[in-house]
């Protein structure tokens, strides 16, 4: 059977591929061989302008053929790194030799040879190689997709921001609200968490097999190649990595960035899973509409039915990429003495956390483009629902010493069905000013809103 999006093993690559056009080039295996190619070749370069004697710098056209390697990479290059590893059994290794076939009939390059993957232990690429990946999976897929629901909850939030809502605590009904400030809670809420995500710092390290220089020291006692690999790993792309020193590690970089980041990705989902039920909530109560699209079905028995399916689908992926994002933030800060291979199979599956990830990014803006508000609705609960009107009320007459207040009203209203007239009649029994008379009796459910607008709108 050949693999195609029927076959694959993994929806990802199958029923969903098409949505993860972006990701794909990044975090596949495709994606990791480039990040290798593009992390040999930097090192390559400085060793040359390193002022040793035995390797000369690079002539601009050999830097400038050397950049093109990682600026043209194909999936035909990929191929062929493969194949070499058919023969070594091992990936880095094939890299390595790959990159020095492509010196062939080019002298200056032949000759320097041997200084490709100087020095340098596996992980010294792989690490800085994940690192690359992950901060163009963060800046060109999680960011993007993120920024795109606080702005859509932004201007959803600043739309409603003045329509009154019933708030239900513990699923009963409670104090009003309006529909914008309640996204802009979610707003609020969610730029924090992404704001964590964009701050974490990615680590690199090259210091060759347990973290202290040892081959390096070997060959050049005297010169400083802790110095000389922070600044291969700051100096900005396509010369370095631009990623941030990592100083101290074993065999492999620690993880522990990783895990902040993961961690970071993880919490902007479970905030994006409550929004989902939510949204699903209010959905089932008739408070949002959703958009009719052209020859859609919502059941196979049931032609009325019309279903919150994005929000379903976003929450359904969230937990998923949750599930994976919170094993690799545990798992990858491990490592038995000074290395262990735990950690490799574990690293390859960061596109599948990520892919489902951006699977729910992509459904949730989806459903939220659908929605259409229900104004109606909204109003006619609010309209029975005046036994919200019992909190001020009791409120007001504490305010004036009224005994006893709360109990009154809870008499009056705790489980019953609570009518205007009857709240107007207690209203007007009342010893209080008549100014505080007035405004309890011109208030409504949908007027108790407090300053729900004005936060919706400061948002």
């Amino acid at each position: 059977m050949s693999l195609s999006t029927l076959t694959a093993l993994s929806p990802l690559d199958g029923r969903y591929a098409a949505k993860l056009s972006t990701l794909r080039p990044i975090m596949s295996e495709y994606g990791y061989m480039h990040r290798r190619v593009q992390v040999e070749v930097a090192w390559f370069i400085a060793l040359s302008d390193a002022g040793f004697d035995e390797f000369k710098p690079l002539t601009p056209g050999a830097r400038s053929y050397l950049i093109n390697l990682v600026k043209n990479f194909s999936e035909a290059d990929c191929a062929a790194i493969k194949d070499f590893e058919k023969t070594t059994n091992h990936d880095v290794k094939a890299v390595e030799y790959w990159i020095k076939s492509k010196f062939e009939a080019r002298p200056e390059l032949e000759k320097a040879a041997e200084f490709v993957h100087f020095a340098c232990t596996s992980e010294d690429i792989n690490n800085t190689s994940h690192a690359l990946q992950i901060r163009s999976g963060r800046d060109q897929v999680v960011q993007p997709g993120l920024d795109r629901i606080v702005l859509k909850l932004r201007e959803m939030a600043l739309l409603y921001a003045d329509v009154p809502m019933l708030s239900r605590t513990h699923g009963q009904t409670a104090s009003p609200t309006t529909v914008g400030k309640e996204l802009a809670n979610v707003v609020a809420r969610l730029q924090i968490a992404v704001d964590r995500i964009a701050n974490v710092k990615i680590l690199g390290k090259m210091n060759g097999a347990v973290g202290n220089y040892n081959a390096h020291l070997s060959a050049w006692p005297d010169f400083d190649w802790e110095a000389f690999s922070k600044k291969v790993i700051e100096t900005p792309e396509p010369l370095g990595l631009g990623l941030t020193f990592q100083p101290y590690s074993i065999q492999i970089e620690p993880h522990d960035y990783m895990a902040e980041l993961f961690d970071a990705v993880a919490r902007a989902n479970t905030i994006l899973i409550d929004l989902s039920r939510d949204i699903w909530g209010y959905v089932s109560l008739g408070y949002f509409k959703q958009r009719l699209k052209a020859g859609e079905i919502g059941s196979s028995t049931m032609p009325h039915k019309v279903n919150p399916i994005d929000f379903e689908n976003a929450e359904g992926n969230f937990g998923l990429a949750n599930a994976l994002l919170r094993h690799l933030s545990e798992k990858l800060p491990i490592s038995r003495w000074q290395r262990d291979l735990t950690d490799s199979t574990v690293l390859r599956n960061i596109g599948v956390a990520l892919g489902y990830a951006a699977l729910a990014y992509t459904s949730l803006l989806t459903g939220l483009n659908k929605l259409e508000l229900n104004e109606e609705r909204l109003q006619q609960d609010l309209d029975g629902a005046w036994e919200v009107l019992a909190e001020p009320i009791q409120t007001v007459m504490r305010r004036y010493g009224v005994q006893g207040a709360y109990e009154k009203l809870k008499e009056v209203t705790r489980g019953k069905t609570v009518t205007a007239e009857a709240l107007h009649g207690l209203i007007q029994g009342l010893e209080i000013p008549q100014a505080d008379k007035d405004r309890l009796l011109a208030m409504t459910p949908a007027s108790y809103v407090g300053k729900a607008a004005e936060l919706a709108r400061r948002i």
